[in-house]
């Protein structure tokens, strides 16, 4: 008797079974963030990468996306500059630094719409943004609410009425440092002849009123040229100086602007980068010649000139007609760039150090332009 055997299997039918064992493995690698790498050190790295960089990585595969969306992750993810919340002709809009790609964050901050009918932000600081909020057309006495949000976490909290008298000269202006991410505070004060400055903390929820320890007739800046910095509110004045008021307002102070800054220059304004408090100004109609200073030593109010440039050769142009109108409105806060703009027909970016230019909006709308860094740690209290 002939015992059977089963028949040989075909190349065919071997080759079949390799492919499927090879790409059964290729699918369990794909399940892992990183092959090698196990999962906690790779979110201890991860944590450590700009957040740019994370949005890039989110594009690897289906692992590597909620990897990079996880909310740890991104609360410990180092930030930086990612771009300006702008005015346009269709409102508030937002301009990545790059000048490519879609915006980080909706300018419109659609998480507040639900709630409030009229919508305008007043200041952006650290990530935060500050916004004044109508929650009905016809609301009575011009009835509104100041909103601290976050557009990273759609995040959000209401602040207790403010007690001072709202106006056309009323500016609210918004210190968070996301160094410190456990509390932020609001300044409102009116910009000429004040005598009181009313401050909201989160710390304790609600508004106190001080009295102004600057000069008698200080005459603040119309504008947003403001600096939060080591827990002091930095301000612009018309003489022109800087007038600093800490958290609790108990200590004040005015600084004054280098000697070779108050001649002839216009549009005088400040920022931080690095650390240290920066001043610029344009000097010389005609020339148009761009100063930058730094702050470096506070205590004695010591001025360091770090860069001048002629902003006509940035923007490519021989001579400065009457109507033109340039102005820079940021420094990086993490590097020797700055920011400028004709508000007609180009906004640049240009590396002090390596003097290159390039273009980030062509729209001629960058208006009252104010730096965003993103921050996803949690609002300093319980918000929507």
């Amino acid at each position: 008797m002939v015992q059977s055997r089963s028949p040989p299997r075909s190349p065919t039918t071997e080759l079949s079974c390799e492919t499927r064992k090879k790409q059964k493995q290729e699918g369990e690698q794909e399940q892992e963030p990183l092959g090698s790498l196990p999962e906690g050190p790779l979110v201890e790295i991860l944590s450590r990468v700009p957040y740019m960089s994370l949005c890039r990585f989110k594009c690897v595969s289906k692992p590597w996306l909620a990897l990079c969306s996880d909310h740890q992750v991104r609360k410990r993810s180092p930030q930086t500059l990612s771009g300006f919340f702008h005015c346009g002709t269709n409102g508030v809009q937002f301009c990545n630094v790059s000048g490519r790609g879609p915006p980080m964050v909706d300018p419109y901050l659609p998480f507040l719409w639900k709630r409030y009918t009229i919508i305008i932000t007043r200041h952006c600081c650290g990530g935060l943004v500050l916004c004044k909020c109508w929650k009905s057309c016809h609301s009575k006495n011009n009835e509104y609410n100041l909103v601290v949000c976050n557009p990273a976490t759609e995040k959000w909290i209401e602040l207790p009425h403010c007690p001072i008298e709202s106006s056309y000269l009323t500016k609210e202006y918004l210190g968070f440092d996301p160094a410190d991410p456990s509390r932020f505070v609001v300044y409102a004060l009116h910009l000429r002849e004040f005598t009181e400055v009313t401050i909201y903390s989160s710390d304790i929820g609600r508004w106190t009123t001080v009295q102004s320890g600057w000069v008698e007739g200080t005459s603040l800046v119309v504008g947003f040229e403001c600096v939060f910095l080591n827990g002091t509110m930095h301000l612009m004045t018309k003489e022109p100086s800087v007038v600093t008021v800490d958290t609790e307002g108990n200590v004040w102070r005015e600084i004054y602007m280098p000697e070779n800054m108050t001649g002839s220059c216009e549009d005088i304004s400040i920022g931080q980068s690095q650390g240290r408090l920066y001043a610029w100004c344009i000097g010389n109609l005609n020339v148009c010649q761009l100063a930058v200073w730094a702050l470096e030593d506070y205590a004695s109010a010591n001025w360091t000139l770090k860069h001048t440039v002629n902003i006509l050769e940035l923007f490519g142009r021989h001579c400065r007609k009457k109507d033109e109108f340039y102005k820079m409105f940021a420094i990086h806060p993490d590097r020797n760039l700055i920011f400028l703009t004709d508000r007609k027909e180009k906004t640049i970016s240009y590396d002090m150090d390596s003097r290159e230019v390039h273009v980030i909006s062509t729209s001629g709308e960058f208006l009252d332009a104010q730096p965003y860094i993103p921050c996803f740690a949690e609002l300093p209290s319980d918000g929507h």
